[in-house]
């Protein structure tokens, strides 16, 4: 297990503000909204200790043989209880499953990285990240089709402006990220790729938007297809489930429970 503590200071929520939620109140004692820990506790592997594609590797959360391209494959949370900007967290992550199989591309390892957020001891957030290892090339992206019908809907695109800050917040150095030759040659994707951790706060941040008042106690999110930079996107709440479209075809789903 791993073990830091922070103050979640002002600092990297009001840059994410004022990239992607701008009129979103960021001030000392106010909650954070769900999904935006995700902005504090920053990868902080050395440059020695990153894999070829800028990812971690000996960072005590990643196996040690795991196969060359990782991917974000989706995370389940609960929400305990509500984080403040001026709380003093700790932050526990191990490494909590790993998992082999073979596909028609290669060898495949699935691996889950359980991060906990405590105040006072107390667990307020707790997260399971899902990561794929693949040794084949990324998932196919899939051809245009219709965004069906949902219950409220809301455009949404990410250029690599918002990728870089992205990337700078969270000291994030995968090289799908913002090295296009990188992105196209090696892992054999049509462009840039949206962070997977970004989609989850953007889709829970849609649903804040269209569901004021919410009380988010678990979001589970599953990535379905690349999400690629500069994309034209649609959010579609049905139900409870937030699903993310491009062209129709589903990149991927949301689905939360509420008090």
């Amino acid at each position: 297990m791993i073990v830091r503590t922070a103050v979640l200071d002002l600092a990297p929520a009001a840059r994410f503000a004022g990239t992607f939620a701008p009129g979103v109140p960021v001030e000392p004692g106010a909650v954070l909204p769900p999904a935006w820990e995700g902005l504090y506790f920053p990868f902080d592997a050395s440059l020695a200790a990153l894999r070829a594609d800028g990812s971690p590797a000996d960072d005590g959360l990643t196996p040690p043989d795991a196969p060359p391209r990782r991917m974000y494959a989706g995370e389940d949370t609960e929400f305990h209880h509500p984080l403040r900007w001026g709380d003093t967290v700790e932050q526990r992550s191990s490494l909590t499953s790993v998992t082999r199989k073979e596909g028609r591309s290669g060898s495949l390892l699935f691996a889950d990285i359980t991060r906990e957020y405590l105040v006072d001891g107390a667990v307020a957030v707790r997260s399971v990240w899902h990561d794929v290892f693949l040794s084949g090339g990324a998932p196919p992206v899939p051809a245009t089709g219709e965004t069906p019908d949902g219950d409220w809907a809301a455009a949404l695109s990410v250029d690599i402006r918002q990728l870089f800050r992205f990337s700078a917040i969270t000291f994030n150095t995968h090289r799908v990220h913002y090295d296009r030759d990188w992105a196209l040659e090696v892992e054999r994707l049509p462009g840039l790729l949206v962070h997977g951790p970004l989609v989850r706060i953007l889709l829970l941040d849609a649903l804040r938007a269209a569901r004021p008042g919410l009380a988010v106690t678990h979001w589970s999110i599953r990535s379905h297809a690349p999400v690629l930079v500069d994309a034209a996107l649609c959010v579609v709440g049905r139900g409870r489930d937030v699903e993310l479209y491009e062209g129709g075809h589903l990149l991927a789903r949301g689905h939360y429970r509420s008090s």
